[in-house]
């Protein structure tokens, strides 16, 4: 089990490269993270043959393992539409009963089935790399705890703790979660990680020396920082320095509203030579974009907040500056929601509200989520998106809303051109796209059509992280967690 002291440590990144390593040694491995936090989700293989969302950490984690992504692998997500509300995900099924009640309350209903789902996985594999939440040593919660030392107590797992090295603090860091930690589960972590480490490792003594004779558990790694590692951040934002190398010829603008979901799905974007990211949080972030220059507008787990927010920031004039100079403009799922004329919500989902009106559509909240994988082929598209025409993309869907043109509007001719039926509309001027399919830029197709560029396979980041940790930790320390 990969803990963490603090969010952020690198609990995902270590149990992603974990699940690889492993797997390369001819092992049947399974990734698990008993509850997730985070509105990034993939769709996968649920229950009785319906499709379901877990976390995309998990996702990615059980693709490392070689693994069919499924339910059992992140039993809980939640999903924050507020900051004192969550949507729950249990077995990939939204729960209206769990979202209603307390924090604390749903402890006792879900853990039996977050149990089971650990029991059966440790039964069909031979090693599962168990990933914790935030810090174990929450004093708070740690009574109502069911994914950290909880599971942990459970599986028996034997424990690594990961911290940043990078923030400063670090072997406090170890140091404070492992002495907040019962006596009991203290037994249970077999080595410290320092992660993100930069400089000279000869410096660290004899700091590793000390906290090793203060808790009788060695530092058994020492991680260097990655920045070009390749593995989407979890929940974070785009870093400059992930930037890739040449002349900038396209910058991609994606707007950071605070709801923001299903980022990790840009990631292959900052491996396209030429091509740079950047968050949009206010007028000033899009003032110097050029007509070729993108604006996207991404998901969001709660559109009409999120769009009360842009409209707040003032951008939704500069967005529909851009468009209306002939600007690229693209909106995925919560984004296509933003760019029609309304948002309409009879049943309370979401909220109200006009759109942007870069769109003739109308979308309508509904009680019932879709959540599939998708597959389909691109029209004829014109403009800026005319390399897509005829491209078939794989990707997924997760949304309430179901878009359609606006009646009024159509009947006075003013229609969008529906380029993929029921997940795609454009605009008659070919610059601005609107598609409910996440996911577009993990297709090779995609990214070869639109940039003539091929980004890493995913096989290729999992064996470099596999590589580096067999390079980083100590001789024999793997192999002896799994003995």
């Amino acid at each position: 089990m990969v803990l963490g002291t603090t969010s952020g440590a690198g609990k995902s990144w270590l149990t992603t490269a974990l699940c690889r390593y492993y797997s390369n040694q001819g092992l049947k491995v399974a990734p698990f993270k008993a509850q997730n936090m985070s509105n990034n989700a993939r769709v996968v293989e649920g229950i009785d043959g319906a499709w379901g969302e877990i976390g995309s950490a998990q996702y990615f984690q059980a693709l490392a393992a070689r693994a069919v992504p499924g339910v059992r692998m992140n039993p809980l997500l939640l999903k924050p539409e507020a900051d004192t509300h969550s949507q729950v995900v249990l077995l990939g099924q939204v729960n209206a009963e769990l979202t209603a009640l307390p924090w604390r309350g749903r402890s006792a209903v879900v853990w039996p089935q977050i149990a089971a789902a650990l029991d059966e996985l440790r039964a069909e594999n031979d090693v599962v790399v168990i990933e914790g939440a935030g810090s174990p040593a929450e004093t708070n919660l740690h009574a109502s705890d069911i994914v950290n030392m909880r599971v942990a107590r459970h599986a028996g797992a034997r424990c690594l703790l990961v911290t940043d090295i990078d923030r400063g603090g670090a072997f406090a860091h170890l140091y404070g979660t492992w002495a907040l930690l019962p006596e009991d589960e203290r037994a249970l972590i077999h080595g410290f990680v320092l992660n993100k480490f930069r400089g000279d490792a000869s410096l660290l003594a004899p700091a590793p020396q000390h906290l090793q004779e203060r808790t009788g558990v060695p530092t058994v790694a020492t991680i260097p920082m990655q920045w070009h590692h390749g593995l989407p951040e979890e929940d974070g934002v785009f870093d400059d320095r992930s930037t890739t190398p040449g002349a900038v010829h396209t910058t991609v603008a994606v707007v950071a509203y605070p709801r923001i979901s299903n980022l990790d799905e840009f990631q292959p974007l900052k491996n396209v030579p030429g091509l740079r990211l950047q968050w949009v949080r206010s007028p000033a972030d899009v003032a110097g974009l050029r007509p070729s220059d993108w604006i996207v507008l991404p998901g969001s787990k709660a559109t009409a907040a999120d769009l009360a927010w842009l409209r707040a920031q003032g951008l939704d004039q500069s967005i529909a500056a851009h468009a209306g100079q002939g600007g690229t403009v693209l909106g995925v799922c919560g984004g296509l929601q933003m760019l029609g004329e309304a948002l309409i919500d009879p049943e309370g989902i979401d909220g109200n509200g006009p759109g942007l009106g870069l769109l003739p559509l109308v979308t309508v909240f509904e009680p019932a989520k879709t959540v599939q994988r998708t597959s389909a082929a691109f029209g004829q598209l014109t403009g800026a998106w005319a390399p897509l025409s005829g491209v078939r993309a794989e990707g997924y869907e997760i949304h309430h809303g179901q878009t359609a043109q606006h009646p009024a509007m159509a009947a006075k001719g003013d229609v969008a051109r529906e380029v993929m039926p029921g997940i795609a509309w454009q605009n008659p001027a070919g610059n601005v796209l609107g598609v409910y399919l996440h996911g577009l830029f993990e297709d090779a197709a995609v990214l070869h059509a639109l940039f003539g560029a091929q980004a890493p396979t995913l096989d290729a980041v999992f064996d470099g992280l596999a590589d580096g940790v067999a390079r980083h930790f100590d001789p024999g320390v793997l192999d002896a967690l799994i003995a």
